[in-house]
């Protein structure tokens, strides 16, 4: 068992190194911006490389682990992420660094694929769920603190004159995508035997459910949500920057930390919200709001604008597996498939950075943020017309305090 818990360590170390890595991009755009000369159509293809890879594996990346096993996925991953950091580190200009987040992409979407059925078996089905949970605490730690780090990287006097600070990044990333290679190997990882929802299924699997019209709207939900997601995170830094005058490696990277930080807290009223209302009504409530939001931080003063956005990830907390268990309570069926068929989705986080980049060349950044208006209209429709065929239970509120003093009850009475 001390084993087994050794393992549950090292994917949450995982998991830390996928959130950090992944949200370090957000603070990095104003400064690519200036180091390489880029327009803000150039820029959007940081964001886009990097997330094209993940809707790109998400799908063939399951059907690896089911046909190699865990520790493969793994070891792929890694060398993967492993030779994206070298690339930018031993030669940080543009192209590379825009193919080398490209391959840094794939090795992050295997890890996702991989690391949570890892997770159920080296932590036991019992106790899967709290495992889940304290995984998505670490995510949201490294999330809030990547921008925290990188703010003191960049405050640090130049070594020499043109000097990229920022490379000492990837120079980490290298030593610590080796240091998990070599963990990968060493360690003595359980044989992961994957649950009917968790394959990916065959051929006539996905021929059913893409000739499903719920499908297709719910792939799009989350395209929708992802592709707002990273537009805010990637995009804020440069437009406090740009429209306020505000320093892109100070005020602007406290922002995306406080956006993510946030985020993680927002997740936490959302889990008592979700006990209280139907789930399409928490939805709706946390994307009204965040439509308020984001038109405060984008018509606001600068002080309002370095509060709404972080306000904004608090209430995009819910979303995604609001919209993702929304989806598969609404098919019967091919439940693997169909999440594979979503985690695609997580393209929209290449696509809509990407077009904000176009539009703001054209229109101006804020003109073109306004786009996520449109992806947020988009997913607070799926309030409307989603009919999941198992709706979440919900408890009235002196039920679920009753429920909660039972329980501090019965705990204080154990010895």
């Amino acid at each position: 068992m001390p084993q087994r818990y050794g393992v549950v360590i090292y994917i949450l170390v995982i998991w830390f190194a996928i959130s950090f890595v992944t949200n370090l991009i957000g603070p990095l755009m104003p400064v690519l911006i200036q180091d390489f000369q880029l327009s803000l159509g150039m820029a959007g293809f940081l964001p886009f490389s990097f997330f094209l890879a993940y809707g790109l594996v998400s799908i063939p990346g399951g059907i690896l682990v089911e046909r190699r096993g865990a520790r493969f996925t793994l070891a792929l991953a890694f060398l993967l992420n492993l030779a994206g950091a070298l690339a930018i580190a031993l030669q940080p200009v543009f192209a590379v660094v825009i193919g080398g987040l490209f391959v840094i992409g794939l090795g992050m979407a295997l890890l996702q694929v991989v690391i949570n059925p890892l997770m159920r078996t080296a932590g036991g089905e019992a106790h899967f769920a709290f495992f889940s949970v304290m995984g998505q605490l670490v995510f949201g730690l490294a999330s809030f603190v990547s921008p925290w780090v990188f703010q003191w990287l960049m405050a640090r006097p130049l070594p020499r004159p043109g000097a990229l600070v920022w490379v000492d990044f990837y120079w980490a990333f290298v030593l610590g995508f080796v240091a998990l290679l070599l963990l990968n190997h060493r360690l003595a990882l359980p044989q992961v035997e994957l649950k009917d929802e968790e394959r990916m299924g065959g051929l006539q699997a996905y021929r059913e459910l893409l000739a499903r019209v719920d499908v297709w709207c719910y792939f799009l939900a989350i395209v929708a949500y992802v592709g707002t997601e990273q537009t805010l995170a990637n995009w804020m830094s440069q437009f406090l920057s740009s429209q306020h005058g505000l320093s892109a490696t100070a005020e602007g990277a406290d922002a995306v930390g406080q956006f993510w930080g946030l985020m993680s807290l927002g997740c936490l009223l959302g889990l008592l919200l979700l006990k209280l209302m139907d789930s399409r009504r928490v939805l709706m409530l946390f994307v009204l709001a965040a439509m308020a939001c984001v038109a405060v931080a984008l018509y606001g003063s600068a002080a309002l604008a370095l509060m709404a956005f972080p306000a904004a990830g608090f209430c995009l907390s819910v979303m995604f597996s609001v919209i993702f268990s929304l989806a598969l309570n609404s098919v019967p069926m091919h439940h693997g498939a169909f999440s594979g068929i979503l985690c695609t989705g997580i393209l929209g986080g290449a696509v809509l950075p990407m077009l904000v980049g176009q539009l703001a060349e054209v229109l101006g950044l804020r003109m073109a943020m306004n786009s996520v208006f449109i992806t947020l209209a988009y997913i607070l429709s799926v309030a409307f017309w989603a009919r999941p065929l198992v709706p979440n239970e919900t408890l009235r509120l002196s039920e679920l305090l009753s429920r909660s003093k039972r329980g501090q009850a019965a705990s204080s009475a154990q010895p």
